[in-house]
């Protein structure tokens, strides 16, 4: 099975969701998460979840909670302690705070997804750029709307995912927001390895370079084939 896109002059978000899987099988879902827009759904144990960057260069930041208990949830602490890198890519899992799985990622076509970032809130808005942007839309914002749909509150939103957002580390620390390794097409797979609530914040933010400055849509496509799922 390829793992690119080989016809770029292709309409990726009308292409067949079966070209655009990284994982065989049934595809069970498929939507486009809007640009600047949440986006959730539950992703059953085995099932494998494809996210396009349809035009390139956008951060989706990720939660990830247990469908059936919203007490187990993604640890940016725990996943980073337990692969000694704080980079995800191939075979990255990503545990809960007790360091159980809940994901793993199985395909990627970027090789570097930052886990340290965080999310942009309204008030680190003001903070970073200025009072100005205090009315502009961002992640957590995001994060709350569609986890209230699941019962969610503010103080369920931990530490993230930003997949697709490219977060150099100096020796020293500190943090960087640089331009994107990604490209119109770029995928990454990640399969469930226990029922899980995928919250994404298909991020909003315009005043740094996380998405090119010019948020965009993203494809999520999830496929479901037994010999995926473990027992």
């Amino acid at each position: 099975m390829s793992t690119s896109i080989d016809n770029p002059a292709n309409d990726l978000t009308t292409a067949p969701a079966t070209t655009l899987a990284l994982a065989p099988g049934d595809v069970v879902l498929d939507e486009i998460a809007p640009a600047r827009g949440p986006w959730s759904a539950i992703v059953r144990k085995g099932e494998v979840l494809t996210i396009v960057d349809l035009f390139g260069n956008q951060a989706v930041d990720t939660l990830v909670y247990g469908a059936n208990d919203h007490a187990v949830r993604y640890s940016a602490a725990t996943t980073v302690a337990a692969q000694q890198n704080i980079y995800l890519s191939v075979d990255t899992v990503l545990r809960d705070s007790d360091g159980a799985p809940m994901l793993t990622i199985v395909a990627d076509e970027v090789g570097n997804h930052d886990t340290v970032g965080g999310a942009c809130s309204q008030e680190s808005n003001t903070l970073r750029y200025g009072h100005h942007t205090k009315h502009q839309h961002a992640c957590v914002e995001n994060f709350v709307r569609e986890g209230a749909r699941w019962g969610l509150g503010k103080a369920d939103i931990v530490g993230n995912i930003n997949f697709f957002m490219n977060v150099p580390v100096d020796a020293d620390g500190s943090l960087g927001i640089v331009d994107g390794l990604s490209a119109p097409g770029k995928r990454l797979a990640v399969r469930a390895e226990i029922d899980t609530l995928v919250l994404v914040s298909n991020c909003p933010q315009i005043n740094n370079p996380c998405n090119g400055f010019d948020p965009t849509t993203v494809r999520m496509i999830v496929t479901r084939d037994d010999t995926f799922a473990r027992t």
